[in-house]
């Protein structure tokens, strides 16, 4: 009976620990706000507190609070329910004055125990003075318009978290957006990023939907949504400008002003556009130290090893030396470290695997180089000690590395090329038995007199005469064909509805694999590539407005062109915003191949 009492205590210790560690105190609220800003402070508990005591926050006035709720959440999964309570304390705080603030943690009691929040850093910048009228009375903002938007108020920018780096060594390139708050920016309309020429680059994975965050640039708070991510390793030496980029902001725009309370009710709005351009970046690139021998391309923090499969072995018999090259830096420029392999040994060009992440940290991961060899001999022989030099940005030197020598025993195989062949036949062997000379065959055969030959014929000169009447349709047939074929445009005609089809399968290989750029871009590329070819108008020319007016001369209906320019202009708007695409891109892709069909019966 002791024991169970003892088994059942040792049972319940964990689980009441468990239960104890379990509880969640938070604390938060906005990274940046302006001096006479309204804000939200919350803290947030899983279980029943009670004696919430808050830290001292004398800089910052307290409005209200603190205002309490409950929220409660059931889970069932594979059968086991769950259920998680969550209290909630909102304070409403007022800033004061400039600075940035660290707010202490909090502390509150749950069954006797206290526990504590994270602490919190806040940074106040000056407020923007609101409008008055002459009787002194605050005026409402208007919604800001985009003919009055200044470069304050909308840009953008590219960030660069290095500026002087060594060639092959990685930076990260951020573009970003940044709106001030009284600017109501309902979506993008065309953007045309940066192409970073002069650089290698990977891409970031971010989400499709743009979130924005508050930042300070300045000393004014904007809304800055981040557009693109990218590493970009230099390939050449000197100052590198990334050229300017642009894009296009949709903005909402009220028509009439707001005289009265019920005037709200019949305000009407526009959306205009806004282009914004960035300002160029540059980076000054220096050049490496001269490399030593065993230098393959490695820039970063780098690490190396060498292995073999096997070190006994038969000969004729593949075995494989392996090398990785692991860490953070230049991975995918780095080549296969050399090798100096017996000369007995038959060697294969390397076999190349990687497996890379591109994060905010930059490109980690490993390559691997895997050599396949043969000794075709037996014997002992040794693969030296493998070098590997790569560059450290960071300390500006070469770090060098090296495996181990390879030992390797090859027995003698049932193949092996070296066995010793000999041969017991001379040329005495070989001899005629019997007579020098046999016929094939012997006896007397009746000779038959042909009377007519097939040559001069009636039928030889039907059929020279078929064969001259073919080669002649043949040579014009060609020289038609030829002459079509130096009309280029002629072709692009011929040809366009093909090639747009083969670009419409591409997409439809997109749609399956779910990649949903690549998908629209397809889409796109198949329209503009049929129309160019089509019209005749070079891809580099074509617009929406010369490709309606070109459909128009060709007497296209008015309602295929209106049809072509919502789903291009659905395709390029879902490039960008995704989420905010009404229908599925199934039913996109059905719609386009449709349309496709539809210009090709009207086009002539």
């Amino acid at each position: 009976m002791i024991k169970k009492i003892i088994v059942t205590l040792l049972l319940l210790i964990p689980a009441f620990f468990a239960d104890a560690d379990s509880v969640k105190f938070s604390m938060s609220g906005p990274n940046v706000v302006s001096v006479g800003e309204q804000f939200r402070l919350s803290f947030t508990l899983n279980e029943r507190g009670s004696n919430l005591q808050l830290p001292e926050i004398s800089s910052f006035d307290v409005l209200m609070g603190p205002s309490t709720s409950q929220s409660s959440s059931i889970q069932i999964i594979n059968g086991k329910t769950t259920q998680t309570v969550s209290f909630s304390y909102i304070y409403i705080l007022r800033a004061k004055e400039e600075g940035t603030f660290t707010i202490r943690p909090a502390s509150i009691q749950v069954d006797g125990k206290v526990y504590e929040s994270n602490e919190l850093k806040i940074q106040v910048v000056k407020g923007q003075k609101p409008q008055t009228s002459s009787g002194g009375q605050q005026q409402q903002q208007p919604a800001s318009s985009a003919t009055n938007i200044g470069k304050e108020d909308l840009f953008v920018k590219v960030d660069l978290d290095k500026r002087r780096v060594f060639k092959g060594e990685q930076i990260i390139a951020t573009v970003k957006i940044y709106v001030a708050p009284e600017v109501p920016i309902t979506s993008f309309d065309d953007v045309k990023l940066p192409s970073y020429a002069g650089f290698w680059t990977q891409e970031i994975d971010i989400p499709n939907q743009i979130s924005f965050t508050r930042e300070v640039f300045d000393n004014k708070i904007y809304q800055v949504g981040v557009l693109k991510k990218t590493i970009l390793f230099p390939q050449q030496t000197g100052k590198i400008t990334i050229d300017p980029f642009e894009i296009t902001c949709l903005v909402r725009q009220r028509i009439r002003q707001q005289r009265s309370f019920f005037d709200d009710f019949f305000d009407n709005y526009r959306t205009l556009q806004a282009k914004v351009v960035s300002d160029p970046v540059s980076v000054n690139v220096k050049e490496l130290p001269s490399p030593p021998a065993s230098f393959a391309g490695g820039v970063g923090k780098l690490n190396f090893r060498a292995s073999v499969d096997r070190q006994q072995l038969k000969s004729n018999e593949a075995a494989t030396l392996k090398i990785t090259i692991s860490g953070n830096g230049n991975l995918r420029l780095i080549d296969a470290p050399k090798v100096e392999f017996p000369a007995d040994f038959e060697v294969y060009d390397p076999k190349t695997d990687e497996k890379l992440k591109a994060s905010t940290n930059g490109l980690t991961g490993t390559k691997t180089f895997e050599y396949l060899f043969i000794p075709r001999f037996a014997g002992e022989y040794t693969i030296p000690p493998i070098k590997f030099a790569s560059f450290n940005p960071s300390t500006g030197k070469y770090s060098y590395q090296q495996s181990d020598e390879f030992v390797l025993q090859v027995e003698k195989g049932s193949d092996d090329q070296n066995t010793t062949v000999t041969s017991a036949y001379s040329k005495e062997d070989v001899r005629f038995i019997g007579k020098d000379i046999r016929f094939i065959k012997q006896g007397q055969y009746k000779l038959k007199t042909k009377e007519s030959s097939f040559f001069g014929s009636l039928a030889f000169y039907l059929i020279y005469l078929g064969a001259l009447l073919l080669f002649a349709m043949v040579a014009l047939v060609y020289r038609k064909k030829l002459k079509e074929n130096a009309n280029v445009q002629l072709v692009k005609n011929k040809k366009a509805n093909k090639i747009a089809r083969k670009r419409l399968k591409a997409a439809a290989t997109h749609l399956k694999q779910n990649h949903d750029e690549a998908f629209y871009e397809a889409v796109l590329k198949a329209f503009w590539g049929y129309l160019s070819d089509k019209l005749s108008i070079p891809a580099a020319d074509l617009n929406r407005e010369n490709a309606t007016e070109s459909l128009k001369k060709r007497q296209v209906q008015s309602e295929i062109i209106s049809e072509f320019i919502q789903i291009v202009d659905t395709c390029e708007y879902a490039r960008y915003a995704p989420s905010a695409v009404e229908g599925t891109k199934e039913d996109l892709y059905q719609k386009a191949a449709a349309l496709m069909g539809k210009l090709e019966k009207q086009i002539r």
